[in-house]
């Protein structure tokens, strides 16, 4: 697709009226490549795709990274932010995202966007910019390959020591309508990328490699004859006899478990019950026991939840609300979590991937000696329906005030979750099942329920990268809060609107 040059006025290219408001701005341009071979082969499929990447990925992104949807342009979108490094990790992660939303689907079928980056001079109205700032980013953009994220030169000195990254330099091109040519940089955000930028210098890499492995040797040796050596000197017969006369302890055999000494408690002190219990054995999440039974699972509203197909699910527990700050910095506290958790101690846990949630089942299951996991997605919607068939858990038509979600009525915070329980219980007694914080599941993403199996088990097709979400979050809409809405994101990518809750088999 041909870049566009975005103007202020639709269908007027005339010059920009005086005296309107200029700024210094983070553009960022993108579309979707291939667009319309998409569109001829899957046009519903396609258009559904975009429509729902668009509410679920680029509009929750930028806002997240406090930038400013200026419109979308046919296929792509058009964006101003105040921080170039914003605006850049804003596109990482849309194209991050698009990787493990494509990894489920054949080649063909990928949408991938091109990205432009540029800081300049706009000129902005209340619902459009344009200016020469805007013009480069879309150049950029239409220089870009599928899936790559271009930056100008102004940009990537605003942001190459802040951004875990690696930049590729294409040079000086000469972009059409700009006078002076603009030097542009290639975003390379994974481990893969950096190595392939840097291929030019492997010679230089193994010459170094080989100097440091000398030096290596000669700091090994000098560590031998300085500190290694003297240690192990053969003791003399005073030394022996002398360590031999003097009483020791006994040495805790390999292995063994030191008990901790008691520490007494002042007068007038009462020991904290909480803490105690803490220490020696977390608090496990609330859990609800399910009869098993079978339930038509899937609906006719999403491409993806179709077919409804009939499942079989066997007795299970699941936790009666989503995992909790508190719950998981105990997993932290443990050494069992890789990093602690923000947050009210009461609110659902977030800004989690799914290898974050499959650590704390693990660490849950090892310290309580008990079959914790994740649900599979036939359990959740099995918990999530509470007996009925219904769109939502209490009926066809949606009610306000009865689901944390934007526009869902309640009290609402659009920077975070509330606390978990804030609303009613399904007739299960399970919370928040819809709503509040998206929730992982075991099962692999597949793009329908083709295949799909009917005993209540994860749909595991060996180590895929991209896993289903239930339930939608508080920045979602009402329509991600039916019980058989279905997403998927990659394992390895946090995102701040994902949690999850447990479940454990019998």
């Amino acid at each position: 697709m041909q870049p566009q040059i975005y103007s202020l006025r639709r269908g007027n290219d005339g010059p920009p009226p005086e005296g309107l408001p200029r700024r210094l701005a983070a553009i960022v341009a993108a579309d979707i490549a291939g667009y319309s071979r998409l569109m001829e082969m899957d046009e519903e499929g396609t258009y559904s795709r975009v429509k729902r990447h668009r509410r679920e990925l680029i509009e929750p992104t930028i806002a997240e990274h406090h930038g400013k949807l200026i419109k979308y342009t046919g296929d792509g979108f058009l964006a101003m932010f105040d921080s170039p490094v914003e605006a850049v990790r804003c596109a990482m992660v849309v194209q991050q995202t698009m990787v493990g939303r494509n990894a489920s689907l054949p080649r063909d079928q990928w949408i991938r966007y091109r990205i432009g980056v540029h800081l300049g001079d706009v000129i902005v109205e209340p619902e459009d910019i344009y200016g020469d700032g805007v013009n480069i980013a879309a150049r950029l953009e239409g220089i870009a390959d599928p899936g790559d994220l271009f930056i100008s030169g102004g940009v990537y000195e605003q942001i190459k020591n802040k951004l875990v990254c690696a930049y590729q330099s294409i040079g000086d091109r000469r972009i059409k309508n700009i006078t002076d040519p603009v030097t542009v940089y290639r975003v390379l955000p994974d481990s893969s990328a950096m190595l392939a930028a840097r291929r030019s210098n492997k010679l230089l890499g193994l010459v170094i490699s080989c100097v440091l492995l000398v030096l290596g040797g000669f700091g090994g040796y000098y560590f031998y004859i300085t500190y290694y050596a003297p240690l192990h000197k053969v003791p003399s017969k005073a030394a022996v006899a002398s360590t031999q006369s003097a009483p020791t302890e006994p040495a805790p055999q390999l292995g063994a478990v030191l008990a901790p000494q008691p520490t007494p408690t002042p007068k007038g002190v009462v020991k904290s019950e909480t803490s105690v219990r803490t220490s020696a054995s977390p608090v496990v999440p609330d859990m609800v026991s399910l009869p098993g039974g079978t339930f038509a699972m899937g609906s006719n509203n999403d491409f993806s939840e179709k077919p409804i197909h009939r499942v079989t699910i066997k007795p299970f527990s699941i936790g009666r609300f989503p995992v909790t700050v508190r719950e998981w910095n105990q997993c932290f506290a443990a050494k069992g979590c890789s990093f602690a958790a923000t947050g009210e101690d009461g609110a659902p846990v977030t800004n989690l991937s799914w290898n974050d949630a499959q650590e704390f089942v693990a660490w849950l299951a090892r310290i309580t000696q008990k079959k914790f996991r994740l649900p599979t997605e036939a359990e959740w919607e099995y918990a999530a329906r509470g007996g009925t068939q219904t769109t939502y858990f209490w009926g066809d038509q949606f009610q306000s005030d009865m689901a944390n979600c934007k526009g869902c009525g309640g009290s609402y915070d659009p920077a975070k979750p509330l606390k978990v329980g804030s609303f009613k219980s399904n007739t299960f007694g399970l919370y928040d099942m819809g709503g509040n914080v998206d929730q992982w599941v075991e099962d692999c993403w597949h793009k329908d329920y083709q295949g799909a199996p009917a005993d209540g088990s994860a749909w595991v097709d060996g180590s895929c990268v991209s896993r289903v979400i239930r339930s939608g979050s508080w920045k979602n809409d009402a329509s991600y809060v039916r019980t058989s809405d279905r997403d998927h994101y990659d394992t390895d990518v946090r995102y701040p609107t994902h949690g999850f809750r447990i479940a454990a088999s019998p």
